[in-house]
């Protein structure tokens, strides 16, 4: 009997999953005689994509947040994130639960074939998007670095999906954001050099690997009022030595959620040597649908939280549980409780 391997790599008969998508390609039918529209991704390729987009395969993992943000969270059929590493993710948005799950980035195109998937998001540089477009399945190629991109990439996300809500709710996010940035920006924006800190986003501590410029960590970095302490370096994820920290100095060390214990770090007995740790000033970054400090939308509660830590004496009084509430009740429909909100803010998991 023929067969194909699905999103696991497990072996299924092909009539099988024929069968299993035979109602969705009835289902699809009335769709599928609709005009298509040609929208461009964010690289400017114009992509043929259904009049209605209906089940989606999102392999780029920040994206995810994106598409939840514009309320197309539960078309998500296939998905590269998991459960174990995004629990608060698939907490927000249990659909995942459901969906087809890959290993690294790479789905298998019969399954999703068989998933009825009319559109496929992936990063820009994947290669394996042409596998897909081999396929006949439309792919959107997604690329932001800043803050700027990234509310441009969620309004062209929203262009694919095209519905009057994904439109509304990029518009609405996109509000959102300017109004934060005008907010602190009119604190921070006139905070001299030597006001600002030196701040050292690290990504990992084993290996240690840090962030640089021409990132959107950079760029959450300056609003909040800081100085990437990162100086001669580009690009995120840089592998660098204990004693190139030693030399940088930061003021302050911001540990990504799952960057790992500095206590345990090989490099310990080193880093303890900074400012930033003499001074006790290391914070543990929070982490939520996707981790703040990343790529996803919740980079506006990032700010926030991050001008906070920089500056508390000029931003005094401010509720960030109270702001993570609301943001999720917004943009991502869910009720989270405050504990769930001081979880989050902690870079803890949800309770079982």
């Amino acid at each position: 009997m023929s067969a194909v391997t699905d999103l696991r790599g497990r072996r299924r008969p092909l009539a099988r999953l024929c069968a299993a998508g035979l109602g969705l390609a009835l289902g699809m039918a009335q769709a599928s005689a609709e005009p298509s529209r040609r929208v461009a991704d964010d690289t400017g390729q114009q992509v043929l994509v259904p009049a209605r987009v209906e089940r989606i395969a999102d392999a780029w993992y920040a994206h995810h947040a994106l598409l939840m943000t514009l309320g197309a969270g539960p078309q998500i059929v296939a998905t590269v994130n998991h459960a174990e590493s995004r629990p608060w993710m698939f907490r927000v948005q249990p659909a995942l639960h459901r969906a087809l799950a890959a290993s690294g980035t790479a789905f298998n195109v019969e399954a999703l074939l068989v998933a009825g998937v009319d559109l496929a998001f992936v990063s820009a540089g994947d290669r394996n998007a042409l596998a897909l477009e081999q396929a006949g399945i439309p792919v959107a190629r997604m690329r932001f670095t800043d803050l700027r991109s990234l509310q441009d990439s969620l309004a062209s996300t929203a262009r694919l999906l095209g519905t009057e809500e994904a439109a509304r709710r990029a518009a609405d996010y996109n509000a959102y954001l300017d109004d934060r940035l005008r907010q602190i920006r009119a604190v921070t924006g006139s905070l001299a050099a030597e006001q600002r800190p030196r701040v050292l986003h690290i990504a990992s501590l084993n290996p240690l690997k840090v962030d640089g410029a021409d990132t959107l960590i950079d760029d959450w970095i300056g609003v909040a009022g800081g100085r990437n302490a990162a100086l001669g370096l580009h690009g995120n994820l840089q592998a660098v030595s204990a004693e190139q920290v030693l030399a940088w100095q930061p003021d302050v060390l911001i540990l990504a959620a799952d960057a790992g214990s500095l206590d345990a770090a090989p490099d310990a007995a080193l880093l303890k040597h900074t400012e930033a740790v003499r001074r006790g000033r290391v914070l543990r970054n929070p982490a939520g649908v996707f981790p703040w400090d990343r790529y996803g939308t919740e980079v506006a509660l990032q700010i926030q939280w991050a001008a906070g830590q920089l500056h508390p004496a000029l931003f005094p009084q401010q509720d960030m549980a109270g702001h993570t509430l609301e943001f999720y009740a917004r943009f991502f429909d869910y009720p989270l409780s405050r504990e769930e909100a001081q979880r989050i803010l902690a870079g803890l998991p949800p309770r079982p």
